[in-house]
């Protein structure tokens, strides 16, 4: 979870990379991609794909990434398997498969996998490379290799292949978010093909443009956004087999927050997260507490939450001293908080912090109201909006004046993060990528940053808070 001000996260725009979209890709449970193959060469290929974790595993099941449906011996798989560890299984793992010991459970973050397999090698561990984040992986649970010249890998056969899901067993989906998926059919490629080191920061970084092949049955698919057309030119579409596929500002070159799945609330039931983690839902009647997975320190920050009725608080908390982890948690009035968060309850439109409340502060809000907060850490104020319209007569503009703000707390230098509680609630957010669950918003505002989209107008000098929004 990345809790760091401004100042340490690189500029997301750096080195000449920019993706405006990638494709959220399991928004109910059901979406898939589908393509029937011709013949390809079954003995040397590569995957490569960015992919931003939603729901983690667990619960006994795997999360699809790439394969082909067959049940039994006759399909190859990558996919995360139930403690999130990545995998490559050929011919059900008959001829060949490897389990990282790594696990891969970062919500907050876009990771690059990738698998280059050539048969043909004599030395048996460079037959089926994987890489994560342009290292190569040599760490694994479990493995056994294809043998030399194996042409049965399955990848490439004439015979149906999916994307997000093991359609055999009627699940196993994929949970996230895909961008710049690409086959190669016929080569082994290395991490650096795809990808590169950014000289100033040392990360990752994505080549939108990568000079590579990609043979008879090759494809370059989810460019920018959710098309399934493909980009290679060998005119090797992909099709929806099921679901929905919900276009995201979020994408690997520009990381949106979303909420943290890996929040502790301490209950044994915990909030369900969906829709790329930007909706919860709890159903246990025990208040609950979720937080964004980015936070800062300096800047001015925007975010939209959408109410279902019941009872629900939107506001910010202090990402770096929250109490985590207590059954009934609620970040905003309960008795047991020990750290800073201040929060707009719909009920009757106070805001409550740290067991205290103002009261009268704004509106109450109800089933699709729309809670708009605007966090100005560069001056510690804070405001809230019901529809568009700023309550306490708010000016979020206003600067070191605060009209209509709620004063934030500033002791120790504190790291601000946007927050949800809820009891026997369902809530949406939205931090940027224009959508409510799989609705898009009805009417733009504006947004003079150009850094994501909003149902309602942005105010001027704020942004959405995301890798590139805190470096504006």
């Amino acid at each position: 979870m990345a809790l760091l001000p401004s100042s340490a996260i690189p500029s997301a725009s750096g080195g000449g990379y920019t993706i405006d979209q990638s494709l959220r890709f399991n928004d109910d449970d059901t979406a898939y991609l589908s393509k029937t193959f011709s013949s390809g060469d079954e003995q040397k290929w590569t995957f490569s794909a960015w992919i931003k974790r939603g729901n983690l595993t667990g619960s006994g099941n795997s999360h699809q990434i790439f394969g082909t449906p067959r049940d039994g011996g006759e399909h190859v798989s990558i996919f995360f398997n139930p403690v999130d560890k990545f995998c490559v299984e050929f011919a059900g793992g008959t001829e060949g498969y490897r389990h990282t010991t790594a696990q891969y459970r970062d919500t907050s973050a876009w990771y690059h996998f990738m698998v280059a397999t050539d048969t043909t090698l004599g030395d048996r561990a460079s037959r089926c490379k994987l890489y994560v984040n342009g290292e190569q992986i040599t760490s694994f649970d479990t493995e056994t290799y294809p043998p030399q010249n194996a042409d049965n890998t399955w990848f490439n056969k004439a015979d149906e292949h999916v994307i997000g899901t093991r359609s055999y067993d009627n699940g196993s989906y994929l949970d996230g978010s895909l961008s710049h998926f690409h086959f190669c059919d016929g080569y082994a490629y290395s991490a650096s093909d795809f990808g590169e080191t950014d000289s100033t920061t040392g990360e990752w970084k994505i080549k939108t443009s990568p000079s590579v092949s990609y043979g008879t049955t090759g494809f370059f698919i989810l460019k920018d956004g959710n098309s399934v057309t493909d980009q290679s030119g060998n005119s090797n579409n992909w099709t929806v087999g099921g679901g929905t596929l919900t276009k995201t500002e979020d994408n690997p070159s520009n990381v949106f927050a979303t909420l943290n799945p890996l929040f502790p609330s301490g209950n044994a039931t915990p909030f369900t997260y969906s829709f790329g983690n930007t909706k919860i839902s709890e159903t246990v009647g025990v208040w609950q507490t979720t937080t964004s997975t980015l936070g800062a320190s300096s800047g001015k920050y925007y975010a939209e939450f959408k109410c279902f009725g019941n009872v629900m608080f939107a506001g910010v908390v202090d990402l770096s001293s929250t109490t985590r982890g207590v059954s009934g948690y609620n970040a905003f009035s309960s008795t047991q908080v020990t750290s800073y968060g201040y929060g707009y309850y719909n009920g009757d439109g106070t805001i409550r912090y740290g067991g205290a409340e103002l009261n009268p502060y704004g509106d109450s809000y109800t089933t699709n109201d729309i809670i708009g907060v605007a966090l100005d850490c560069d001056n510690n104020k804070l405001y809230f909006s019901k529809n568009g319209v700023w309550q306490n007569s708010g000016v979020p503009t206003s600067g070191s004046t605060g009209t209509g703000a709620m004063s934030l707390n500033t002791d120790d230098g504190r790291v601000w993060g946007f927050a949800l509680s809820t009891e026997y609630q369902v809530a949406e957010s939205n931090f940027g990528n224009g959508y409510f669950g799989t609705t898009a918003v009805s009417s733009a505002g504006t947004n003079a940053s150009g850094n994501g989209i909003f149902e309602y107008d942005v105010p001027t000098g704020y942004t959405a808070l995301s890798t590139k929004g805190l470096n504006l």
